[in-house]
């Protein structure tokens, strides 16, 4: 099987460790040339709960260079997917299964407007990992991965994706409801990911603090009500016991959000509570702690170059 990562960010690091692990031909697709050109010389290393490992899968910016896969992951950021999959349908033939294992909701329907909804599948993962620098990322949390289509059916191609995850390991299973899990993983991520890009904090850390506890136990809250005006299924009976349990079970964790903020980049607010903010506007629910997260990291991503920072203050 011929597998191509799109995007060698922490999780795309991450998965071609795993990966490599197989006899599979593993490649990465970066379209930054000199970071392409930096993992084919160096190799990817991966550092943390599994120890230390350096593996060699191939990279390059350019897709002549990969041909037809067998399957492709997308692991990009969502405000990437279209440019990611229009770029990369060179490598896509009708056999391709195409895995999305991205933050927020809305990646499989802007996919789909691609290349079709025929080969997609929809996942997503709970591991842990933090980019450390090109090629290098920090394996931080254990998780399981799951999968499945939007229109609930198991092909043979689902079933060899996660026979190979698992063989690798990466706990993987396959789901009949991926909405329902992609909904739940949204709520869970609207009340850590922007709380900890403006704390500061560690996943751990927010329950720690009854202010930080209390407004995202509102932002869970909100997410909730939306939820269940859209008539979506979640596939925790307690979501709010969820969110902080998940909290305690990735305490050290650095969430991609604060990753984002403190390397001075984009992040994917409009993907998470943006989409609550802005269904909540359709169906006309009130979101305002919602709404303020938004309005903060988004403050936050348009005076990276002006903010005060701990040296400048000295």
């Amino acid at each position: 099987m011929k597998i191509a990562i799109v995007g060698p960010g922490a999780m795309g690091c991450l998965l071609a460790s795993f990966l490599s692990k197989s006899k599979e031909e593993i490649w990465i697709l970066d379209y930054n040339k000199e970071r392409a050109e930096n993992i084919n010389k160096n190799g990817v290393s991966l550092v943390g709960l599994s120890g230390e490992w350096r593996c060699n899968p191939k990279a390059s910016a350019d897709i002549k260079d990969i041909g037809v896969v067998n399957l492709l992951i997308l692991c990009v950021k969502s405000y990437d997917t279209k440019t990611a999959i229009t770029r990369s349908k060179a490598l896509i033939s009708e056999n391709t299964s195409v895995l999305t294992l991205q933050n927020g909701i809305g990646n499989i329907e802007m996919i789909s407007e691609i290349i079709g909804a025929q080969n997609i599948i929809g996942g997503i993962t709970n591991l842990g990992v933090t980019l450390l620098d090109t090629g290098k990322a920090k394996y931080a949390g254990k998780g399981e991965t799951v999968i499945g289509r939007m229109d609930a059916k198991i092909t043979v191609e689902m079933r060899t994706i996660r026979e190979l995850f698992n063989k690798v390991g990466l706990e993987t299973r396959i789901s009949k409801d991926i909405k329902g899990l992609l909904w739940s993983k949204l709520i869970i991520n609207t009340g850590i990911n922007a709380l900890t890009a403006l704390t500061h904090l560690n996943n751990g850390r927010l329950i720690e603090f009854e202010g930080s506890r209390r407004i995202m136990r509102e932002a869970v809250t909100e997410s909730i009500r939306v939820a269940k005006r859209k008539r979506i299924k979640l596939t925790y009976d307690d979501p709010l016991a969820k969110v902080e349990a998940v909290c305690e079970a990735t305490a050290g964790n650095i969430s991609s959000m604060l990753q984002d903020v403190l390397r001075k980049k984009r992040t994917e607010i409009d993907f998470i509570n943006g989409v609550i903010v802005r269904l909540g506007q359709e169906l006309g629910i009130s979101v305002p702690v919602n709404t303020m997260l938004v309005d903060l990291v988004k403050t936050i991503e348009s005076s990276y170059s002006i903010s005060i920072n701990q040296e400048r203050f000295s």
